[in-house]
């Protein structure tokens, strides 16, 4: 009887690895999913034209409503008496948003602690092969920034100098394409938006609603965004005002900045005060509304 050689049978296993692994890179190529690239894209999708139309129909007699943080539709804390708390860490992306604090991440790990991250589609565009490493991290959860990081608003209003949507439509693209993004990426659709800035009127939070997208704010600012302010300053912001189930906004795309310092003081403390550290999907998240 003849015998077959393995090494006869090496050759297709290896042609079939190596083709799956072209696949992989093919389908992560950035290019892909660039914001322009992938929203026009999206717009010519029978799928996406037609909910938009359909969305924003629904919300055309739908009045803006109040302009803010902490507006109708928006939640803020996660419903427990228990000791935990929620960081949150966002990413804006753009000029002068995207960078990447890798020492946290790091601290993160070194301390086991979970966590949920707010991401632009602009910073996704900048750190295309830091977020898809991030989105296989199983310590954290992805969530979205916006496609292009505008404040949500159907009437154009700015927040810390940045011009927010004109329009429903434009809104719908900001929430919507970069859900779509975020899931053509990593397989899995985002839960929650939080607005650029975490402004947003109440027109925009009912057009997520009726997305199955919960937009989620804040209850503790820690101040990391103000440019180089004191590790001590950020540290007495969420030390101070804890409360449980708080959410805590801070960021990870400015490295030059002392959040990584500050959660080196925050968390020991925490701690010892007896609060554990979770992901908002695990939760009931509530409004003071």
């Amino acid at each position: 009887m003849m015998k077959i050689r393995n090494s006869g049978l090496k050759k297709p296993l290896l042609f079939f690895v190596i083709l799956c692994a072209v696949n992989e890179a093919f389908s992560q190529d950035p290019d892909m999913y660039t914001n322009a690239t992938f929203l026009k894209r999206l717009n010519k999708e029978r799928s996406f034209s037609e909910l938009k139309k359909r969305i924003v129909s629904a919300s055309a007699k739908t009045p803006a409503g109040n302009w803010g943080e902490f507006v109708t539709g928006v939640d803020e804390s996660i419903n427990t008496k228990n000791r935990i708390v929620a960081f949150t860490f966002d990413a804006c992306g753009g000029k002068h948003g995207s960078g990447y604090d890798k020492e946290l991440i790091e601290y993160l790990h070194q301390e086991k602690i979970p966590a949920t991250l707010f991401i632009s589609g602009k910073w996704i565009d900048s750190q295309f092969t830091e977020f898809l490493n991030l989105s296989r991290d199983t310590l954290f959860e992805i969530e979205n920034h916006g496609l292009n990081h505008r404040p949500c608003t159907i009437t154009g209003q700015s927040a810390y100098g940045i011009k927010g949507t004109l329009s429903l439509e434009e809104a719908f693209d900001e929430i919507e394409g970069n859900a779509r993004k975020i899931e053509a990426i990593t397989k899995r659709r985002p839960l929650y938006f939080r607005s650029a800035t975490a402004f947003i009127d109440e027109a925009s939070a009912r057009m997520a609603m009726r997305l199955g997208i919960t937009t989620v704010g804040y209850q503790i600012l820690s101040g990391d965004a103000v440019p180089f302010v004191q590790e001590s300053v950020i540290e007495q912001n969420v030390v101070n005002k804890i409360k449980p189930g708080a959410i805590v906004i801070m960021h990870f795309n400015h490295p030059e900045w002392n959040t990584k310092e500050a959660l080196e003081k925050i968390v020991p403390k925490l701690r010892k005060m007896g609060y554990s550290f979770v992901r908002l999907h695990d939760f009931k998240l509530i409004s003071r509304k």
